[in-house]
């Protein structure tokens, strides 16, 4: 196989219950070409540039530097999340080169007790030609597939990803222009963009909205985004999630988290815009 088909899987969660429907393994790869503020797992963002900070400081030796590379030795590894704490530059060194069929082999240990896989990263699009080949295979074996993407590749020119994808689960930062750069460093057109078509090829499983008071106007982007949606018939689900500072970069943990009040308020203004399936979390 190609080594083009090697990705950075960042990690493997083998049951989850939020990343789709159903028990699903959720593989999480590596980069993203976004830098949103309140970003959960910061250390998703970029690729190690082997400065060897963490391999001085972890405790296991399951780091080391060869030929100016961090070596990661996954056996060694306790998860104290040290590395990722140390780390400067957005980055982890526990990422493992994978290929479709590796992958596979790890989430086919899951079975029966799970429903299909979703990939996410970091932006798990960064890789179109991993996923096509790893979707393929994931059909092979009954299991569906589901892409969590911020929105910044374009799927309208790649409808071969899409004859293997069973839904896109669409992060919807901003709907305004300048907020959304605001919030990631860059901007939204690619991700409206997307929303509406994969909404048209009844691709788009679930949009998100993450609520963050103070950063960006919240309750306008959810009025747009319903309004955008009910013009559909397909049943596209609404995921309005409560910021929480688990993960955020020190520099942006100050925001505060809504109270269970306002997501309800946030719920019943996608309501009245004709969103029927509304998820609170």
């Amino acid at each position: 196989m190609s080594n083009s088909l090697k990705v950075p899987v960042n990690r493997i969660i083998p049951f989850s219950s939020v990343d789709g429907p159903g028990n699903r393994t959720a593989v999480f790869l590596q980069g993203c070409g976004f830098d949103c503020k309140y970003c959960h797992n910061p250390e998703t963002r970029n690729l190690c540039v082997a400065c060897g900070r963490c391999v001085q400081e972890c405790p296991t030796g399951a780091l080391t530097l060869v030929d100016n590379k961090v070596i990661f030795d996954y056996n060694k590894c306790c998860k104290c999340d040290t590395c990722i704490k140390v780390c400067k530059h957005g980055a982890s060194p526990r990422i493992r080169w994978m290929e479709p069929a590796e992958v596979l082999e790890e989430v086919k240990s899951n079975m029966p007790f799970i429903r299909g896989v979703t990939t996410s990263g970091g932006e798990c699009t960064t890789y179109p030609e991993f996923l096509k080949e790893f979707f393929r295979l994931c059909k092979d074996v009954g299991l569906t597939t589901l892409i969590d993407s911020n929105g910044s590749y374009d799927f309208s020119k790649d409808r071969e990803l899409l004859e293997v994808t069973d839904g896109v689960m669409l992060d919807v930062k901003a709907y305004d222009l300048n907020e959304h750069i605001n919030v990631t460093g860059t901007d939204n057109k690619m991700v409206l963009q997307n929303m509406e078509y994969l909404a048209s090829v009844d691709k788009l499983f679930e949009v998100r909205t993450v609520v963050v008071p103070g950063l960006f106007d919240y309750e306008g982007t959810i009025a747009e985004v319903s309004n955008k949606l009910s013009a559909y018939k397909t049943n596209i689900r609404y995921k309005i999630i409560a910021f929480r500072p688990n993960g955020v970069r020190q520099e942006y943990r100050n925001y505060n988290s809504p109270d269970r009040a306002e997501l309800d308020r946030l719920a019943e203004i996608a309501k009245s815009k004709g969103i029927k399936d509304i998820n609170i979390i």
